[in-house]
């Protein structure tokens, strides 16, 4: 894999890489490398799942550990860990579920379900009053994109360059990343992408560091292409944590609003108190047309997600948007009550908001002291730590980022890289000030050892 292949580096570290094999190759334990060849026997192999990383056999609070009873902190998590693994709360609420109502057959209502959607539109606040419950994000993803479609009459949509909003194929459509459309042929027609608002490198970045200009290319768009029903966007981009500000997220509701484009926020990923908020769009003080929410809302537990949208939008009662087999999942609808009850009672938006200016001093201080450090940003418990080779040129430092995450998982600390130089970190809420202090240090050894081997 070479630094030309940039586009199959947008979603996550590549794992067919040297360093890679490397790792691999340095797992000892028998039984691991058992499972992980028993694995590449039987599973399809795609992109950035195969070769696995390593075995797992446990998770508990902020921990997952492998066969060998080694433990990682896990600041990926793949976005549902929230709360960490096997909350007991939530843990109780599905089992007590399960002994009742495990199943609800479509055409049937129950009351966890209700209960729970009726908490979701409490917690969203505004107009947003109704609720689709789908089995995962990438489904609530198509819905959105149904809902616009009828309501506006229009099919076109907008979208970001970088952005994901799921994989199956008219996600992708939507979706800002080469790496997911390779080899794919003809998508959905109809989409238009533009740059995302990018603070520290970008098409369209401007000196001052304003980002507004950003939002006045999707109303360009809009003019000239004609028949746009949605725009679609996460509020903070997830995957490299782009930090838009509220001048821009205002301008772009009253762009939507003056031309009829519908705005759809994906916050998949970081609903569910990643931002210090609810939901993301929460901190830019703006409200969507339709709220995407799905990972963490299921307590780490049980796969669950939701469209919520208006009460004007409640007009497409002869078409279905979501004929989903689970779709009204009281085991998921359980455990999103759950969560929301865990989030409120051990007040983690505020405790979020409170670690977010920790984080934010301890990564500020490493920039200071290590040239590798291009860009630090973030909000809540989402951050993002740009590596460069060079801060004038702003070259992305892909070997340094490699070396950078295998030396943290060798200390027992794993994340995920975005854009094959972005550190990607994203603790559960959960995390102790103790537990996050230590892996900050773990982070700061490895970059410092790796500034010594590179030689900066």
């Amino acid at each position: 894999m070479t630094a030309n292949a940039s586009h199959l580096r947008t979603e996550g570290d590549i794992n067919t890489t040297a360093a890679r094999q490397a790792w691999n190759a340095s797992l000892s334990d028998e039984r691991t490398q058992s499972l992980l060849q028993r694995d590449a026997n039987v599973f399809l192999h795609q992109a950035m799942s195969t070769p696995c990383l390593d075995t797992l056999e446990a998770a508990e609070g902020i921990f997952i550990q492998d066969a060998t009873g080694k433990k990682y902190m896990d600041f990926h998590g793949n976005n549902v860990h929230q709360l960490g693994y096997g909350h007991p709360h939530v843990v109780k609420r599905i089992t007590e579920q399960m002994a009742t109502l495990p199943f609800s057959p479509r055409r049937f209502t129950n009351p966890v379900a209700i209960e729970c959607a009726e908490k979701l539109t409490q917690i969203c606040g505004g107009e947003l009053t109704r609720v689709l419950f789908a089995p995962g994000g990438t489904s609530v993803i198509g819905m959105a994109l149904k809902l616009a479609r009828f309501i506006t009459g229009n099919s076109k949509v907008v979208s970001l360059w970088d952005s994901f909003h799921g994989a199956s194929l008219d996600a992708i459509s939507v979706g800002g990343e080469a790496c997911f459309r390779e080899g794919m042929g003809p998508l959905m027609a109809g989409v238009e992408r533009i740059p995302p608002a990018v603070s520290y490198r970008g098409a369209l970045h401007s000196p001052d560091g304003s980002d507004v200009h950003y939002a006045d290319y999707l109303e360009y768009v809009i003019q000239k292409e004609g028949g746009i029903g949605a725009f679609i966007a996460e509020a903070v981009r997830n995957t490299d944590v782009q930090v838009p500000s509220k001048a821009y997220w205002k301008r772009i509701r009253e762009i939507c609003d003056k031309h009829n484009v519908m705005l759809i926020i994906d916050d998949i990923p970081n609903g569910m108190g990643r931002s210090g908020e609810w939901f993301t769009h929460q901190a830019f003080d703006i409200e969507p047309d339709i709220l995407c929410i799905g990972k963490g809302l299921g307590g780490g537990l049980v796969p669950i997600a939701a469209m919520i949208t208006k009460e004007k939008y409640n007009v497409a009662t002869e078409i279905s948007l979501g004929h989903y087999t689970h779709e009204k999942s009281p085991l998921g609808c359980a455990a999103a009550l759950a969560t929301m009850e865990v989030i409120e009672q051990q007040n983690l938006l505020a405790k979020v908001k409170q670690d977010s200016d920790l984080v934010r001093e301890k990564l500020l201080a490493m920039k200071e002291k290590y040239p590798l450090i291009g860009d630090v940003r973030g909000i809540g418990l989402l951050w993002g730590v740009e590596l460069v080779t060079d801060r004038t040129t702003k070259t992305r430092a892909y070997d340094e980022a490699e070396a950078v995450l295998y030396r943290c998982l060798n200390n027992g600390l794993s994340f995920k890289i975005s854009q094959g130089n972005v550190i990607q970190l994203s603790p559960p809420l959960i995390i102790s000030e103790a537990q996050l202090l230590e892996a900050l240090a773990i982070f700061e050894r490895a970059l410092a050892e790796v500034c010594g081997e590179f030689g900066y």
